[in-house]
């Protein structure tokens, strides 16, 4: 969400950032909506005033016993009340018409964000690990999850329909225990603290994080209005809505291991088969609240403790930094962390952590005050994958798969196995 008062002043500048997305320059066209509900809001002060001077002319007049002066006056004030109903019902639709075109627009992209038009326009920015190596074919995580009796789809699409599975026994608890290791890395060693968040939100909680209007089909909605979270980013970061925060209470880092639900409208064809692209999975994720000043250096220190987790888990991942076509609609910046599928033979996306500026704040009107200081400011909100648990332990059976059909569970994750170190 932008201000139009920014907008005005940096007209360039904004549709600069608008070409860097490659969209239309759009200054001119929200100046001029803008103007329109300027025009109204004058017209609407001036009739306002002039009734103000009308009414008590009349009490004048009659106390002059001019009736014809009091009359006319009473019909002016009358045709003014009219006016001024239209000129409220007027100012509604310039204010809902200017909400509505800044809503749909997308956060504009930092200077050092490369430009681009897809995933191919992408920048390296470092690896981790070696690329295993294996004396047989790899498979892919559905056929080892299958071959183990672990790995239901065919039982998930009686009930359910498409891209939903049935995890069982020892994959379910794997699945569990990915989970606590990545919760306990998170508050014990990041720093993050720990929410059971809510999964079913109402309209404003998924505007102020970017997903409504324009995203309305990539989401499920209850019969009763409730939208399931996509992600608990939603929740976490609506923690701060509307609030006015103690700048020394900043940063703020959360964290949630939820279930996320999403659509995948616009997916069909890609990676039906398997555990990649779900409409129900789960996933921790974290997020920050800070101070504008710090927010690339926390966006670094997110990036980072999203990378420990996969080191800590010895798999071989890629950071990239997202082009300007690729990020998502309230990103700034964006990291994704994409770790190494051998049985795919290729890098996929586990993580993205993304800087979002005040994008966020001003949908949820979230401030923070300076000790002894009457003025306020946005904050800058920050989100990241710890990771996506579903998408950790798909690269977990493909990367410490064997020949003979088993999987060696990693060394991190043994204690939360109850000692378990493979599964046949």
């Amino acid at each position: 969400m932008f201000d139009i008062k920014w907008i005005r002043d940096n007209k360039d500048a904004f549709d600069a950032g608008l070409k860097k997305r490659s969209l239309e320059p759009l200054a001119t066209k929200l100046i001029a909506l803008d103007d329109a509900r300027r025009a109204n809001l004058t017209t609407l002060q001036e009739a306002q005033s002039r009734r103000n001077v009308a009414s008590k002319e009349i009490g004048k007049a009659k106390a002059a016993k001019d009736e014809e002066k009091a009359k006319a006056l009473m019909a002016e004030v009358a045709d003014l009340k009219k006016l001024i109903q239209k000129g409220e019902d007027e100012g509604r639709l310039h204010d809902q018409a200017l909400k509505d075109a800044l809503s749909a627009i997308p956060n504009l992209p930092m200077d050092d964000v490369p430009q681009g038009v897809d995933e191919n326009d992408n920048v390296e920015v470092r690896r981790y690990g070696d690329i295993p190596e294996f004396n047989f074919e790899p498979k892919q995580h559905f056929e080892i999850g299958e071959n183990l009796g672990l790995m239901d789809f065919e039982t998930a699409a009686k009930l359910s329909g498409s891209r939903f599975v049935f995890l069982k026994g020892a994959l379910a608890r794997l699945e569990r225990a990915l989970a606590m290791f990545m919760l306990d890395t998170q508050t014990g060693k990041n720093g993050y603290t720990e929410y059971v968040p809510p999964y079913l939100v109402r309209d404003d909680a998924v505007y102020g994080t970017g997903n409504l209007p324009k995203f309305a089909e990539d989401l499920f909605k209850t019969e009763n209005g409730f939208w399931l979270i996509p992600t608990a980013e939603v929740s976490l970061t609506n923690l701060v809505r509307e609030e006015i925060i103690d700048a020394e209470d900043l940063p703020m880092r959360c964290t949630a291991w939820t279930p996320c639900f999403r659509s995948e409208a616009g997916s069909a064809g890609r990676d039906t088969r398997g555990m990649i692209r779900q409409h129900q999975f789960s996933k921790v994720e974290m997020v920050s609240i800070v101070k504008p000043e710090d927010a690339l250096d926390e966006h670094e220190r997110m990036t980072a403790c999203a990378e420990g987790l996969l080191q800590s888990l010895k798999l071989p991942y890629r950071t990239m930094l997202l082009c300007s076509g690729d990020m998502g609609f309230a990103a700034r910046k964006t990291n994704d962390i994409e770790v190494w599928l051998p049985g795919q033979d290729t890098y996929r996306e586990i993580s993205s952590c993304s800087v979002c500026g005040d994008f966020q704040a001003r949908r949820m009107n979230a401030r923070y005050r300076e000790k002894g200081q009457k003025d306020l400011n946005f904050v800058h909100t920050l989100n990241g994958s710890g990771l996506a648990v579903g998408r950790t332990l798909v690269a977990v059976l493909e990367n410490y798969q064997q020949e003979d059909g088993s999987v060696t569970i990693p060394d991190v994750l043994q204690p939360y196995m109850g000692g378990l170190t493979t599964i046949k």
